[in-house]
């Protein structure tokens, strides 16, 4: 329990001193019963993915209200790093052999949402 306040703790403390971020709201609708998938695919892979090209994943969720959806927030130290961060996570090797293997029997998303935010200044997150 001490480990993960500390890591809470050490998490906000640098949400808290970072300076110029720029945070992306993400929504994946996906197929009837392919949501399960999708987690597992984030899960096993694409998190480590995308912290190896600088995108650092602040918080996953699964709305009560909507079925089928994964909503997730990155933080990008700039949006010209964002998409210099996903220019180099579609060319990814290992992430193209991932997509693949997931989606043998069909994509696991109908459609991406896509929405670069900034702070306000009275944001809890900077």
């Amino acid at each position: 329990m001490t480990r993960r306040f500390l890591l809470l703790f050490m998490l906000l403390a640098g949400f808290a001193c970072a300076q110029s971020r720029v945070y992306e709201l993400r929504t994946y609708t996906c197929p009837e019963g392919k949501l399960q998938a999708l987690q597992a695919r984030f899960r096993d892979h694409t998190i480590a993915i995308f912290q190896r090209h600088g995108m650092e994943s602040v918080g996953y969720w699964v709305p009560q209200d909507r079925p089928n959806t994964l909503i997730y927030i990155l933080a990008h130290p700039s949006l010209e790093a964002a998409r210099k961060h996903w220019a180099e996570f579609r060319a990814d090797p290992e992430w193209i052999k991932v997509k693949a293997a997931s989606e043998v029997n069909g994509p696991l998303t109908t459609k991406t949402e896509s929405v670069f935010m900034d702070p306000t200044d009275f944001s809890a997150l900077k």
